[in-house]
């Protein structure tokens, strides 16, 4: 039988577990029983003392992703750069045998484009000449004014298609030995007329024919009539002197705006006001 431990042998026992009780509480450590190993701080949790530290560099499929991204990036910019202004020169031209190209604004030789009216918008109102219903109306009442005070206002031209166009502006300018740029300042270009809209119109002077499509007309009765009194017709002088679009000075060039489709087609037109030729 093993001999029974003395009082002071139990003693000098539990004075070094309370001493080693009393350290681990000064320390904040837990303490194992003496001869056990080395003391392991309480307060880390054991995932985080048994985690790898982080290395801190992405791997080499995301780096090359974010190469990619920013390199795709990089370019669509550089590509809006340098093609957004060369965007108007590198598109066809407009109008097929005019080696023309828009301005900013979208003219065309300073005319502005225009859409071809359809038929079935489009009423005769005298042989060969037609005109929107609402215009057409307007119109002979206008006519009707001017009659009643003495003025015999007269129209030769009115509606033209995008054919009639192309044919005043390509063949009547070879004829004259035109250039484009000279014709333009006198007929605009198909596709760019306010004619092929039908809401506008060339007025002249019954009594006066010698001044027709010419800027004699301003010296007409017809013209002076027309100043004073065309507003309340809802009819419009379209190129005036020194006028914003570049083109040549038209007396007897009328539109209508009396509608919310006139308005809107012409609405280009009037931002022109107070931007240069």
């Amino acid at each position: 039988m093993a001999p029974r431990a003395s009082g002071r042998e139990n003693g000098s026992r539990g004075l070094s577990r309370s001493s080693d009780a009393k350290t681990g509480a000064k320390t904040g450590r837990s303490v194992p029983p003496s001869g056990l190993g080395r003391a392991v701080p309480s307060d880390i949790p054991l995932a985080r003392r048994s985690r790898p530290a982080p290395t801190g560099r992405p791997s080499l499929a995301s780096r090359f992703r974010w190469t990619l991204l920013g390199s795709l990036l990089v370019g669509a910019l550089s590509a809006g750069l340098v093609l957004g202004p060369l965007r108007p020169w590198l598109a066809p031209p407009p109008v097929a045998g005019l080696n023309a190209r828009l301005s900013s604004d979208g003219r065309l030789l300073g005319h502005l484009p225009y859409p071809e009216a359809l038929a079935d918008s489009l009423v005769s109102f005298a042989p060969g000449l037609e005109l929107r219903a609402e215009a057409a109306s307007a119109l002979a009442a206008m006519r009707r004014a001017a009659a009643a005070d003495g003025v015999n206002l007269s129209v030769i031209s009115a509606f033209r298609s995008l054919d009639l166009q192309r044919h005043l502006f390509f063949d009547v300018g070879a004829e004259r030995n035109q250039s484009p740029q000279d014709r333009a300042r006198v007929s605009a270009p198909p596709g760019f007329s306010e004619h092929s809209t039908g809401f506008a119109v060339d007025l002249a002077d019954g009594g006066r024919p010698d001044t027709n499509l010419s800027t004699s007309f301003e010296t007409t009765p017809a013209f002076s009539w027309l100043s004073a009194n065309a507003a309340r017709f809802h009819f419009l002088l379209s190129f005036p002197k020194h006028n914003r679009q570049g083109v040549s000075y038209e007396p007897w060039h009328w539109r209508y705006e009396g509608s919310t489709e006139a308005l809107r087609l012409f609405e280009p037109a009037h931002r022109l006001i107070g931007s240069p030729p």
